[in-house]
Formats: structure tokens, C-alpha cells, sequence
């Protein structure tokens, strides 16, 4: 009779915690009396960029604001990356991560609080640093929402985890902080969740595709050689040129002829480089590449069919073995796809419409985008994960854009501009109520 006695209790307490959530009015004031405060650290951020495995005022900053929350923080983690536990009883642990680099882009949105940060980049050329894909908003919108979940804190038990994660758009952060132990120093997370800005988007609305979100990245180089030669003479050479122009060609022929095409990817060829004067035949000329896909094997496909067509087309040309093209691919940037939890998404999403109202929550499709939050998943604890794209556009000028078929500044633009208010308002009222739901879901 005690025992079912201390069960009813428990079972009433919990009841009671779930019953005294915010209600969305109430998180909606709570996040407009905070907003003043993200403001100014949002400009500051924006104004202080830093790029990938350079970001150590960023990381001091956000290990700061963490710390004044009430954090256990640790920082320097796996670079410049900063991970933040606050223990609140017993219960599931959820994970919030933001990414924190920066670009080498100039800014030119003609803001009065724009970027003029410059830097040397690694051939020592000076280059300006922006946060063109929202890096900013996202470490702002993980900030707001800690301060809310502290605040609200008799309303959820568990272990929050705060990521505050560098070098994403190298590829190289999410993988830093897991090798050095981020599932294992710290408590393995039994939910992670991340946003995203978009530039396709109004500010004020949140996008979710369920299943696969971004894609599995590859940058891929090919050296093709060849035997030089006067330009006068083409026949007593080999032309290295008219090698790489044949297999530009041939590549497209992996996403049309060789991969299903229920199966989405992409072979770019993004730069084309050989030869010094007109009437000179060089010996070799550099292709890179970017490719894109959702399927792991289909990734393979891909590398696979590359190195056997270029390897063909060398040999067709009366190559000698020590003169085929090569193919490089650059492990330590291969970014693996995105794949939403479709049922933890699916909760994401209806605690999502409670906090800013259905007709603002949008199925978004798939991109082929890359991003190494879908790193966290592939851990062999395989933790759902949950990524959704924020909306960041004035909603005048997406109106404008939609009326008139414009398109809008992209992610890495250097016009990239957020309406910064509505989209840090939206980012914290939609990862607090889900962080919430999912503390508290059955």
C-alpha cells in the first residue's frame, strides 16, 4: 500500500510539473522581456566574428553568458568549442547546439552595425570575416533559451547540455568535440536538438523536414596530367585541357546514367584550373569538385565512379599508368547527411506549433546543404537528432521577393541580413518549448 502510495506521488508531481509549463502567451512575454539583452549580445556577436578554429573571444563569450546562467562550463573543448551542463534533477538529458565560426566574406549590407572585421587567411592574404550563415543567431537564440529554461527551471527536471560547437562550416568542430570525448566526459545526450537560419524563410516561421534535412558533403580533387607541348603542335602531345573538358563532361553522367534517380545527388565541378599562356600546352591541369547526396551509398557510388571514369578516359588517351589522373578525397572535410529522428521530430514539431502557432510551422524539404550536426547522430549511441531552419527574413521584403519572383540574398552572401528581433524571438520560443516538452514527455 506504501509503495503505491510514494507511485501515485510521483506520477502527481510529474503530472503537476507538465501542467505548470509557460503556456505560449506567457513564454512569449517572458522571451520579449529578455530580448533587449539577446539584442545586444546578437550585435556584438555579429560584429565580432571569428573564423573556423579561430573563434577564442566567441568561445569566452558564450562560456561567459553560460556561466552567469549557472552552468558548469567547460571551454577549449575540442578547439575553441564550450560545453555547459545544468543538473536539474532526475530525468532525460537534452542537448541544444549551436555552431559558432564565422566566414571570409566582406559584408555589404550597408548596416550601421556591420561587420569590419578583417583577417589574414592561410596564404596571407587579408580577407573580411562575416557571420553570413547566421552562426550569430543561432549562439543567441541557445543563450536565450538557457536563460529561459533556468528561469523555468521547477518546470522540467533533467540534464541540459548547452554545445556551443566551433569550426561547422570546415566540417571539423562536430568531430573534434566527439573525439575528445563528448558522449563520454559528458552525459550522453538522449535527445539533440539544433536550428538553422534560413534566407528562404520569413522571420516569425520554422521549417522541419522530417527523415533526411541536408546532405553528405565530399570535396573531391582531381589532378589531370598530360604531355605539354606547343599549341602550334597539338599532336605531338598530350593536352591535359581537352582531358578535364572530356571529364567535366563524363561526371554528369553519374547523376543521370549511373545513380538511380530516386536516388538525389549532385557532381560540381567548382573550379577548372591548368595552362599559362595562349599558344602553350601545359602538363596538368586541377579540377575540384563538391558532391552531394543523401544515401551513404550512393556517397560511395559516387567516389567509386569517379575514380574508374577518369581512370578510363587517361587510358584512352595513351596515358602511361604514372601519368592518369588521380583522385584526392578530403576526408577530414566529408561532412555524413542529416536524418531528422521522424518520431522525435514529429514531438519537436507539435511543441513548435504550440509556442508560435501552426499556420508558422512549415514541412520543409530536403536541401543539399551540408552540416556536421549530423555527426551527433551517427555516434554509436545513436541519439535521435532534430535540426529545424529558422526563418530570417524581413516579411515585407519575403513578400516583395515572393510578388515579384527576386530572389533574396542567400546564406554566404555577403547581402545575408536577418531581420534579428522576430528571428532570435522565434528561435527561443521554439527551442524552449521543445527543449521543455521533451524533458517532460512520457
Amino acid at each position: 500500500m506504501k509503495r503505491l502510495s510514494i507511485i501515485s506521488a510521483l506520477m502527481a508531481a510529474s503530472l503537476t510539473a507538465q501542467a505548470a509549463q509557460p503556456s505560449p502567451a506567457q513564454l512569449a512575454q517572458s522571451v520579449e522581456q529578455a530580448l533587449p539583452k539577446l539584442e545586444q549580445l546578437y550585435l556584438h556577436l555579429h560584429q565580432h566574428p571569428e573564423l573556423s578554429y579561430h573563434e577564442q573571444q566567441t568561445g569566452q563569450r558564450m562560456a561567459t553568458e553560460l556561466k552567469r546562467l549557472g552552468f558548469e562550463v567547460t571551454d577549449n573543448y575540442g578547439g575553441y568549442g564550450v560545453v555547459a551542463i545544468f543538473k536539474n534533477g532526475q530525468g532525460p538529458t537534452v542537448m541544444v547546439r549551436a555552431d559558432t565560426d564565422g566566414l571570409p566574406i566582406t559584408e555589404q549590407t550597408g548596416k550601421d552595425y556591420a561587420s569590419t572585421v578583417t583577417t589574414q587567411d592561410e596564404d596571407g592574404n587579408t580577407v573580411g570575416v562575416m557571420h553570413g550563415c547566421g552562426h550569430d543567431i543561432h549562439m543567441t537564440s541557445l543563450i536565450g533559451s538557457a536563460e529561459q529554461l533556468v528561469k523555468h527551471k521547477d518546470q522540467w527536471q533533467g540534464t541540459l547540455m548547452m554545445v556551443a560547437q566551433p569550426a561547422e562550416e570546415v566540417g571539423g568542430g562536430a568531430k573534434a568535440m566527439l573525439k575528445q570525448g563528448l558522449f563520454s566526459q559528458f552525459p550522453t545526450p538522449d535527445h539533440i536538438l539544433g536550428l538553422h537560419v534560413s534566407a528562404s524563410l520569413p522571420a516569425g516561421q520554422v521549417g522541419i523536414a522530417p527523415g533526411y534535412a541536408l546532405a553528405n558533403v565530399d570535396s573531391v580533387d582531381i589532378t589531370v596530367k598530360g604531355k605539354g607541348g606547343h599549341g602550334a603542335y597539338p599532336h605531338t602531345t598530350i593536352d591535359p585541357v581537352v582531358l578535364a573538358s572530356r571529364i567535366v563532361l563524363a561526371l554528369q553522367t553519374i547523376p543521370s546514367r549511373e545513380v538511380s534517380p530516386l536516388a538525389p545527388n549532385v557532381v560540381t565541378v567548382g573550379s577548372i584550373h591548368g595552362g599559362s599562356k595562349h599558344n602553350i600546352i601545359s602538363n596538368e591541369v586541377k579540377l575540384q569538385l563538391t558532391l552531394r547526396s543523401y544515401d551513404p551509398q550512393v556517397r560511395l557510388q559516387q567516389i567509386a565512379a569517379i575514380k574508374r571514369m577518369v581512370k578510363g578516359i587517361g587510358i584512352s588517351a595513351g596515358l602511361t599508368e604514372s601519368l592518369l589522373p588521380t583522385v584526392y578525397v578530403h576526408s577530414d572535410e566529408t561532412i555524413p547527411s542529416t536524418y531528422n529522428d521522424p518520431t522525435q521530430t514529429a514531438e519537436i514539431r507539435d511543441s513548435i506549433r504550440q509556442a508560435i502557432g501552426s499556420d508558422n510551422v512549415v514541412k520543409s524539404e530536403p536541401v543539399m546543404a551540408g552540416e556536421d550536426f549530423g555527426l551527433y547522430g551517427l555516434t554509436p549511441e545513436k541519439r535521435p537528432i532534430t535540426i529545424f531552419w529558422l526563418g530570417a527574413v524581413e516579411p515585407t521584403k519575403y513578400q516583395r521577393s515572393v510578388d515579384s519572383g527576386k530572389l533574396l540574398p542567400s546564406l554566404h552572401s555577403s547581402l545575408f541580413a536577418p531581420d534579428y528581433p522576430d528571428t532570435i524571438s522565434t528561435g527561443v520560443k521554439a527551442t524552449t518549448a521543445s527543449v521543455m516538452d521533451l524533458f517532460n514527455a512520457k
